[in-house]
């Protein structure tokens, strides 16, 4: 199962922003990586922002860059703005579901809940962190697995309401797919248009 598994600390000061979660080197050094990070004054070209935006895009989310185009043709097949439905299929997949959820801090940890079978949609255990999730469909921890520490710290304080495209069952300890998120509800700092002008071209 492809995955990046280099320095995330790294990727992080390249975009300027926490994309894999809080990290701590980034508030230390809040400038690119390398020899030169810190006086870097080269002008980027068109072609580059609009790769650095798919680039961002595909770390934010966890996804190769097979996956990534084959879910953007997805996008692009469907009717409606590509950027938008492209954001809409990665919001969708269950890894990005379950950390919606609280489930886990970051991604790679919901991802490795999922691969790990501690996940159930509609009470069956999904273990495909590129699993689409559809409208109406509830997302679970397993019920032998509700007690995991990782998980009980991770929804600690949790704000489940910040996601209005998600409703949250306390006593269930799951959370119900209600609709495909607006691009207004989904808060990640993502260009789109700049990632369909670079598949475009």
């Amino acid at each position: 199962m492809a995955r990046y598994i280099g320095p995330k600390s790294k990727i992080a000061r390249k975009f300027g922003e926490a994309i894999f979660g809080p990290d701590k080197v980034l508030s230390k050094k809040n400038y690119p990586p390398g020899q030169h990070g810190n006086n870097r004054r080269k002008k980027t070209s068109e072609y580059g922002i609009q790769l650095r935006e798919k680039q961002k895009a595909k770390y934010t989310y966890g996804v190769l860059e097979r996956q990534f185009r084959r879910m953007y043709e997805k996008a692009q097949s469907n009717p409606g703005v590509t950027g938008v439905i492209l954001l809409q299929l990665l919001e969708s997949r269950l890894d990005n579901i379950v950390y919606r959820l609280g489930f886990a801090p970051t991604r790679a940890g919901a991802r490795q809940l999922v691969s790990h079978k501690h996940i159930t949609v509609d009470g069956k255990v999904v273990n495909i962190p590129s699993y689409q999730v559809r409208p109406g469909q509830v997302i679970a921890v397993r019920e032998k697995d509700k007690s995991m520490l990782v998980i009980a710290e991770s929804l600690n304080g949790f704000n489940h309401s910040k996601y209005p495209w998600i409703e949250w069952n306390e006593a269930a300890v799951s959370g119900t797919y209600i609709h495909v998120p607006e691009r207004e509800d989904i808060p990640e700092n993502i260009k789109e248009q700049l990632i369909v002008e670079l598949y475009s071209k």
